[in-house]
């Protein structure tokens, strides 16, 4: 059996109309393997290495996501090549699927972002500064510029230095009110936020506490999250706190006012609706389930 007609002969057993997306997608990628190997090539006469290098070199810089769909529509042409008998080999036998790329640019669901707020399993330094980072919808490096002396407990804001400068004004809840006096034990000046150990170095004035701890870098501070969330990222705690705002129904001003943009443009990728959010739209508005209450 030669690789046009094996070829010809699986896609057309995908012809129902449900199948059209995957037909269109397979049918291209099937034709880019004709049109490589020869459509007169017996299907036996396709080396494994020959197909690797050909297949990396056409799909390697793609997403893993391309990568998985490509290496997908051949191993379904294979395998029904094989019970049809007309080869025993599999071309693409040397290639492995790809774990796709976490996406850090999307918003965490309430839930994942409540069981992050609440786990008693990581210090009172990172549960105060995640809080901070979802009430406050600021961003990691305005919060963790934070000196004791910004602070304005009783009022539950402080002053932080926006990206580009301006000097701006973030406020928190509950939650954090609660955990930030606890964090500074008294403290009255220096980072709000530091390390467990005396710097080992030479450090600013500033950029010390009373006790010669130093501040919490970024890279430190994005590890142990990244760690303990499984792969997401401060920025999504941001992300996330947008999110939900705009999908409670807070206003463009309300939501600018928090995040410190100042480009409505800028902001519009923070507010799009989750897939939970759909979700429960759905729910509420399904005329069955209204017609049952």
């Amino acid at each position: 059996m030669t690789l046009g007609a094996a070829a010809d002969a699986y896609l057309a057993t995908m012809g129902g109309a449900e199948q059209a997306n995957t037909l269109r997608v397979y049918g291209r990628i099937l034709r880019a393997v004709t049109a490589e190997f020869g459509s007169q090539t017996a299907l036996d006469d396709i080396s494994a290495e020959r197909f690797a290098a050909w297949f990396g070199r056409q799909w390697g810089d793609r997403a893993p996501s391309t990568w998985n769909v490509s290496l997908d529509a051949v191993r379904s042409a294979v395998a029904y090549w094989q019970q049809q008998g007309w080869t025993a080999a599999d071309p693409s036998r040397m290639l492995v699927r790809r774990k796709p790329r976490p996406d850090r640019a999307r918003a965490l669901s309430r839930r994942d972002v409540e069981q992050l707020l609440t786990r008693e399993d990581v210090s009172l330094r990172e549960r105060t500064l995640w809080r901070m980072l979802y009430e406050t919808a600021a961003r990691s490096a305005e919060i963790l510029a934070l000196n004791v002396e910004d602070l304005d407990l009783a009022n539950r804001r402080a002053r932080v230095r926006r990206k580009g400068g301006a000097v701006d004004v973030i406020v928190w809840q509950t939650g954090t009110a609660r955990l930030l006096p606890r964090l500074l034990k008294g403290r009255k000046s220096g980072p709000v936020f530091v390390t467990e150990r005396r710097a080992r170095v030479q450090l600013p004035r500033c950029d010390r506490d009373e006790r010669g701890r130093a501040r919490l870098s970024y890279q430190q501070a994005e590890a142990l999250f990244t760690e303990a969330s499984g792969g997401a990222t401060l920025h999504q705690l941001r992300h996330s706190a947008l999110t939900h705002d705009a999908e409670d129904g807070t206003g463009t001003p309300m939501l600018m006012a928090r995040s410190g943009h100042t480009s409505v443009r800028s902001l519009a990728k923070y507010a799009r609706v989750s897939a939970e959010a759909l979700q429960r739209h759905q729910e509420v508005t399904d005329p069955a389930r209204r017609r049952h209450g």
